[in-house]
């Protein structure tokens, strides 16, 4: 990580917007959004909306050509705005290198796998914002700040062996849809 300062994305987001809130500043969550539980843990850190750049890069609407990798999955090629090849084709002027000889990067570039039309992918991450806020108790996102704000709301620390038991174990094998 080039310009890592060492501040977690979580406790970056939930600070700013303690104070973004005191002056009535909405703020945008960005940075490491690649699941629809991320979203959720951004809205419940305060955020009133997240980037979803990579989350969103392999729909047939973003930028990149589609290949195959060798088992035959349908990937599309992504590229961070930090990438040295998004800089090629000028991000370099938000990251202060458009006058740099040397250009150094802060995002990567690679594959992301198919996700179809935004059209069908956008509803699916909808629905699943409304299952994570469902399990968390609250109806809406105003519902879920003033949980935030009333100290209603918190979070946990998982041990590795939890967070093992949380998610799929026990199976042989298993097919992961992320919608039908």
């Amino acid at each position: 990580e080039v310009c890592a300062c060492g501040r977690a994305q979580a406790s970056a987001v939930y600070q700013v917007a303690r104070l973004a809130r005191a002056r009535g500043v909405p703020i945008l969550a960005d940075g490491g959004i690649s699941s629809p539980g991320h979203i959720v843990k951004a809205l419940c850190l305060g955020a009133g909306a997240a980037m979803c750049g990579s989350l969103l890069a392999g729909t047939e609407e973003s930028p990149g050509e589609y290949t195959y990798s060798e088992q035959g999955v349908r990937l599309k090629r992504y590229r961070g705005m930090g990438s040295i090849e998004a800089m090629k084709k000028g991000s370099d002027d938000r990251y202060f290198g458009a006058d740099a000889a040397l250009k150094v990067a802060q995002g990567v570039s690679g594959t992301v796998q198919d996700k179809g039309s935004v059209h069908r992918f956008v509803p699916y991450l909808v629905q699943s914002v409304k299952h994570g806020l469902q399990d968390i108790g609250a109806r809406s996102v105003v519902e879920l700040r003033e949980q935030l704000y009333s100290g209603q709301l918190r979070f946990e620390l998982r041990s590795s062996a939890a967070q093992r038991e949380g998610g799929v174990h026990g199976l042989h094998s298993f097919e992961r849809r992320l919608f039908a």
